[in-house]
């Protein structure tokens, strides 16, 4: 029992130990006290171990890809393209890349879906021509990590 909540419950059967302890008898508090610190010692050693499991989410997270579009049409937003891939699974996140001087979009970005669904989806929009432009559509590379030197 390593837990504080067994620590506390330990301590609160050691008080109401010392009570009924002293209750009974003419004993000091302080003896008292160490009887029923002693019985409950004894006590958790021969009762059966309770464990305690935290609860966490009971279903996971259903496991995601990135898929890299390629060759967007500049006036196509976040929207535009959640609802492009949405049609053929789950997604979860679009990110589409903007130059950082003019905030302009640079014809490219992100979309996070569902793995089950990813590779359909870049079946069927890969060479695809959305807004007037063929779309260039693949699993992502994993971001390289720069190394300071």
């Amino acid at each position: 029992m390593k837990s504080p909540i067994a620590f506390v419950l330990i301590i609160t059967i050691a008080i109401l130990g010392a009570i009924v302890v002293n209750l009974m008898s003419t004993v000091s508090p302080a003896l008292a006290f160490a009887a029923g610190a002693v019985i409950s010692g004894i006590a958790c050693l021969y009762a059966p171990q309770a464990t305690v499991t935290v609860a966490t989410k009971e279903e996971e997270p259903p496991q995601s890809k990135t898929i890299y579009v390629g060759n967007l049409p500049y006036r196509a937003n976040e929207n535009d393209v959640k609802s492009l891939f949405g049609e053929h699974g789950e997604v979860f996140a679009v990110r589409l890349m903007k130059d950082k001087r003019t905030g302009k979009r640079r014809g490219f970005g992100f979309v996070v879906m569902a793995a089950a669904h990813a590779d359909d989806a870049i079946d069927a929009l890969n060479n695809n021509v959305y807004g007037e432009r063929t779309l260039k559509v693949r699993e992502a590379n994993d971001p390289k990590k720069r190394e300071h030197s």
